[in-house]
């Protein structure tokens, strides 16, 4: 027995088998220890199988290490973890289950050291099953009672938002940790769960367990995340309270925080303390102050910290921050410059700053310069992404910009975003407002997973084409898909009830709104109630129901009352809206224009003189019309009256020969549109001018025969432009998309789908 065991002693002592205890060994010296563990039959030797998977595991040459451990006849408990270890180690955790699984096929006994690994390996795959079997092992064997391998489950089910059964893993931890107690704290912050927080924070205190800066942070982003902003401002006071130092995270998390609940006085008082603790060089805080500056609306405040802040300090976090509030407080313009000073200097910018500045110009009517930037960004090399398309895409129907609207769904198309619940909303709603109503349906259809959102786009969109009927098909449709319809639903189908007239069906819905799904009426509710009664004549019952609203209406009310009273002439209730509305938009000169037209529609000339007087003293002028129209990828604005377009009296003349040809056909001017005492012959000439038939013959002179025309109007089409279009199409065998403040007309063959309601 001693002679046949000396040889095998004499091999532990082999130099070739030093490099399995060298953590400098070379790949190639492993191989050589393994052919010469082979040739002596040393594999048998548990200790040295498995230094040599470590070895194997250490240079990633996991399929080497995975031979070794599958030639051993009998491996150990070590020789599976080992391997499960490293694996963990290069996030292979789909390999490291699999190795976990053989292990039990060999019958080897488990450990309190492979059980955590193996539990990490399903919360990093999210694997809820699997981990649950870990967890009725772990019951099994009796590892229920072992604080690591139970600190391990409260993770994996905090990872698969499971924080009841991590809750319950919790109590019968026979002694908590301050990191597990951490990430409870955080996920039920996140939660918004403030009394569990409490309970959790007190019991942690009272085991003598103090809480580091990462349970506070996580508590203090929880609840920032949960929009609990107060609880967040809260227990960072607490924090401070106790003695702990905050670092960049809580800075910034708290600043986040009081910017969400535009609390200045407070974020004032943080940044004293960011001051004193000397992190205003940190580039997560000075992001974090820009944001804040932001959200609280002072933007002399967020220009005079940009200015006084060192650029250098500054990442490209930070400049998408500024960049963002100031188009979030309407200075888009000054958004712009600093954007162009960025990129000038050749700062760092990313597809988030493109995206912002889009966002920013398309939410703040500069609708051709977001186009403009769509293109730059391109050009400069950067990709745009699932939110810069929904960004882009409102532009293109804020304008008809049909061919860039077309041209943003083709890119969607070849980037494979089209499926993206946000892109496919964006689309269903570019091209309703593009008129292209068929296609918005179409691409609605293709919405895989669809949301309220999508549902509500194309409601909106079959009611700005006055399509009621099918707002209503669609809105039950959404019910019998199983969405149930929000306060934005309820607008949409109201608003499709108001253009189609349908005053018992919108009652129906109004009244359904609270009695069948518990929703408040809000102001647009009412807003789209009082349109609609209005528009059908009934405007005594409309100003009924504003006197019975639960709260005061706003502007959008009695601005709704006073555009039904324009168009029926009504004097008393049109005065009553026009002095509310002149008490809470005393600015708007939209308001004195519609009153003047009701006296003028009277003929009582003195009113209309002291209504334009007012104006003048408080010089307010009226907006003048202004259509746009898509000629060749170029957008094209015409305003009325304005006689600085280059192709000026080509447009007068054609709009000349089709005044003849309607005169032919027995048409004659509306004249008692034009609310100005002037002679009739100067009441032609102005409703010659007006922008939509400007626009009209523009399109006409520079593109092809038959083809579509695409015009938006700033203003309600008059009634005099609305007879000349239906002419013209027919005429001219044109299908025209006017879209004016109002709804959609599509003139075609001499008819108008608003069927003259409008």
């Amino acid at each position: 027995m001693t002679r046949q065991a000396l040889p095998f002693l004499e091999n532990l002592n082999t130099p070739i088998l030093h490099c399995l205890y060298s953590a400098v060994a070379t790949l190639s010296q492993t191989r050589q220890a393994h052919a010469y563990i082979l040739k002596t039959g040393l594999l048998a030797d548990t200790h040295l199988s498995t230094r040599l998977i470590s070895r194997y595991a250490n240079h990633h040459s996991f399929v080497e290490a995975d031979l070794v451990l599958r030639s051993i006849s009998d491996p150990s408990i070590s020789s599976f973890s080992t391997l499960i270890y490293a694996l963990n180690k290069s996030n292979l955790f789909t390999q490291s289950l699999n190795v976990f699984s053989r292990m039990l096929s060999h019958g080897v006994l488990l450990d309190t050291h492979v059980l955590p690994n193996v539990v990490k390996a399903c919360g990093k795959l999210s694997s809820l099953k699997f981990g649950r079997e870990i967890h009725c092992i772990v019951c099994k064997y009796g590892f229920d009672s072992d604080s690591v391998v139970q600190a391990s489950l409260v993770h994996l089910y905090l990872k698969s938002d499971r924080i009841r059964d991590a809750r319950n893993v919790f109590e019968r931890l026979p002694e908590g940790d301050v990191v597990t107690y951490g990430a409870l704290l955080s996920a039920y912050a996140r939660k918004g769960c403030v009394n569990e927080v409490k309970e959790i924070f007190s019991g942690m205190q009272s085991y003598g367990l103090e809480p580091n800066v990462v349970s506070w942070n996580g508590m203090i982003t929880g609840f920032n995340q949960s929009g609990n902003y107060v609880e967040a401002v809260v227990m960072f006071q607490e924090m401070h309270s106790k003695g702990f130092q905050p670092d960049h995270i809580t800075i910034s998390s708290v600043l986040s925080a009081v910017g969400d609940m535009e609390r200045f006085n407070i974020g004032i008082q943080v940044l004293c303390y960011v001051i004193k603790l000397g992190l205003l060089h940190c580039k997560f805080v000075i992001s974090a102050l820009i944001d804040m500056f932001g959200k609280c609306a002072c933007a002399g405040d967020l220009m005079k910290a940009f200015e006084e802040t060192n650029e250098e300090l500054m990442d490209v976090g930070a400049r998408n921050a500024l960049l963002t509030a100031l188009s979030r407080n309407d200075l888009v313009d000054v958004a712009m410059e600093v954007f162009e000073r960025f990129r000038v200097r050749g700062r760092e910018l990313n597809v988030v700053s493109w995206t912002s500045m889009i966002a920013g110009c398309s939410q703040n009517g500069k609708d051709i310069e977001a186009l403009e930037l769509f293109r730059e960004m391109q050009s400069a090399g950067v990709k745009p992404n699932s939110v810069t398309i929904p960004c882009l895409l409102p532009a293109c129907g804020n304008i008809a910009a049909l061919v860039h609207g077309k041209a943003a769904h083709g890119f969607a198309l070849r980037t494979g975003i089209t499926a993206d619940v946000h892109v496919g909303s964006a689309l269903v709603d570019m091209y309703a407002k593009c008129g292209r109503i068929r296609l918005s349906r179409l691409c609605f259809d293709r919405i895989p997973n669809k949301n309220s959102v999508c549902w509500n786009a194309i409601m909106g969109g079959y009611a700005m084409h006055g399509k009621a009927n099918e707002a209503i098909d669609i809105f039950h449709l959404m019910q019998q898909k199983g969405h149930k319809p929000d306060f934005v639903s309820f607008s949409c189908v109201l608003s499709a009830c108001s253009q189609g007239g349908l005053t018992e069906q919108g009652w129906q819905f109004f009244n359904s709104m609270y009695e069948d799904y518990g929703i408040e009426a809000k102001m647009e509710h009412y807003s789209c109630m009082v349109n609609l009664l209005g528009r059908s004549g009934k405007l005594e019952e409309a100003y009924t129901m504003i006197k019975q609203m639960p709260f005061e209406p706003h502007a959008c009310v009695w601005g709704a009352l006073l555009s039904s009273c324009r168009l029926h002439n009504n004097i008393r209730l049109g005065e009553i809206a026009a002095r509310n509305l002149f008490e809470l938009e005393p600015n708007n000169p939209g308001n004195y224009i519609l009153l003047s037209n009701i006296y003028a529609s009277k003929a009582m000339w003195d009113e209309v003189d002291a209504v334009r007087d007012v104006m003048r003293s408080r010089g307010m002028k009226k907006n003048p019309g202004c259509s746009w129209i898509e000629i060749k990828n170029q957008v094209h604005i015409l305003l009325a009256g304005d006689k600085s377009n280059p192709q000026m009296t080509e447009i007068i003349e054609k709009l000349h020969k089709l005044s003849l040809e309607m005169k032919k056909a027995g048409y004659l001017p509306n004249t008692n549109l034009v609310l100005q005492d002037v002679n009739e012959q100067d009441k032609e000439q102005i409703l010659c001018g007006h922008s939509e038939k400007l626009a009209v013959a523009l399109g006409l002179l520079n593109t092809p025969p038959g083809s579509p025309l695409q015009i938006i109007k700033n203003l309600r089409i008059c009634g005099d432009c609305h007879a000349v279009i239906k002419f013209i199409s027919g005429f001219e065998g044109r299908e025209i998309y006017v879209r004016d403040t109002n709804r959609f007309h599509h003139f075609k063959d001499g008819v108008c789908s608003c069927g003259d309601f409008w």
